[in-house]
């Protein structure tokens, strides 16, 4: 007899369900694991919305549906004979989700019957093991392991870019140290974790410049990022609201006197932010078109004149690899970073088809699943109101006070142990 689980499944385009069976008996080369955290990425609300058109989904979803997740940690309940040396029972585990495993675009939360996060137990196919993604974890919470994955894109789109030399045409990677650096749409939760990186970690840029056109989330990236810190760091962070200026390109321009910046990343597919940064760009600039479209034909205009004789450049990048991942881990674990900016809902396993379904609409940064919980879509910002009435969230509120308004270890215990 396998391990009963209770996962949310795609059957296809809008149509997610929450179902209870039991998996298969593991293989010598699987291994069984519980699943404590799992957060939300856009990603999923794109597979939702294509189905069988998205290219990471099985064409036969409709009759072997998939488990949706890929940002997910948890123990480690039973080893298959083949990785016993390697792996034990009672571990904690990260994993890397993008397996690129002998040139297939199987990845979990897109592609497995039985391996995915949203769920609470799954089964690690042989590949994860072989790959090297799965990832000893011994952090003090369980989702900083499934921050660790969003984390590890951002790692990886700042390892992606590169700059040149031109008397012997080596590419310098990363972005440029004492340079500026641009994040448009960058108010979101995975802009917050670009903004910390740089200032924290890696190549230090001298200037951080984030724009978005949402006041409420620049409001918040500035309370939890304040450009007073950023400073005591040698960073010049500066957060600016396109709508409040007739010529964005101008002032932002403005900002570096004329020089214009040296990286750009575009975090929202919106074809005017994607031309925007192409004109921003400094000599040498390196563009990265972050943000994943839906639409396959989503395009842009660039200014190739600028690209000949000025050398600018442009590339994208989706996902980490598993050196990016293991650099989120250990960052996370020294507290050089904090993944928690990020996090601004908490959910159980019951509310999640309906959070992914809704996903565009909620305003919402990173939502964190706890697959063992049943429990509503809630706002850290609710815990206060919800605590008069509720020990649960007035111990929640409590511990998310205490650490600046984040997310944290205390209250992912708490949470756990209901009190």
């Amino acid at each position: 007899m396998g391990q009963n689980t209770k996962a949310v499944r795609l059957y296809g385009a809008d149509d997610l369900r929450l179902e209870e069976f039991e998996l298969p008996e593991i293989r010598d080369d699987e291994i069984l694991v519980r699943i404590v955290s799992d957060s939300i990425c856009m990603s999923t609300w794109k597979l939702l919305k294509m189905g069988k058109n998205h290219k990471r989904c099985p064409q036969n979803v409709d009759t072997n549906p998939i488990i949706i997740g890929h940002e997910f940690s948890g123990d480690i309940v039973q080893v298959g004979a083949k990785w016993q040396g390697q792996f034990k029972v009672g571990d904690k585990f990260a994993q890397q989700p993008a397996l690129n495993y002998k040139g297939s675009l199987a990845s979990p939360g897109y592609s497995y019957e039985f391996f995915g996060g949203n769920a609470t137990y799954c089964i690690l196919p042989q590949e994860v093991m072989e790959l090297g993604c799965l990832l000893h974890y011994d952090g003090d919470a369980y989702f900083y392991a499934s921050l660790a994955e969003p984390m590890s894109c951002i790692i990886g789109g700042y390892n992606m870019m590169y700059h040149t030399n031109k008397q012997n045409y080596d590419h310098a990677m990363g972005i440029k140290p004492g340079g500026n650096v641009l994040i448009l749409g960058g108010a979101g939760p995975m802009g917050l974790g670009a903004v910390e990186y740089p200032i924290f970690a890696g190549n230090r840029p001298s200037r951080i410049v984030v724009s978005d056109v949402d006041a409420g989330r620049l409001r918040r990236a500035e309370h939890l990022l304040p450009p007073e810190l950023a400073k005591k760091h040698g960073v010049d962070l500066q957060f600016v609201n396109a709508k409040d200026h007739d010529d964005i390109y101008a002032f932002l321009m403005s900002i570096t006197e004329g020089h214009g910046f040296d990286d750009v990343f575009v975090y929202a597919p919106v074809r005017e932010l994607a031309e925007l940064g192409d004109r921003l760009m400094a000599f040498d600039g390196c563009l990265n078109f972050f943000a994943g479209p839906e639409d396959k034909n989503f395009s842009a205009m660039i200014n190739l004149y600028n690209c000949h004789y000025t050398s600018t450049h442009i590339l994208g990048s989706t996902g980490g690899n598993t050196d990016d991942l293991r650099e989120a881990l250990k960052l996370s674990s020294a507290k050089k970073l904090r993944p928690a900016v990020m996090v601004t809902h908490i959910c159980g396993i019951d509310a999640t088809a309906n959070a992914v379904a809704n996903l565009p609409n909620l305003k919402a940064g990173k939502i964190l699943t706890y697959t063992h919980i049943n429990m509503p879509l809630t706002a850290l910002t609710d815990f206060e109101e919800l605590g008069r009435t509720n020990p649960l969230f007035a111990a929640l509120h409590k511990s998310c006070e205490a650490h600046s308004g984040l997310w944290n270890a205390e209250a992912e215990a708490i949470l756990l142990r209901g009190v």
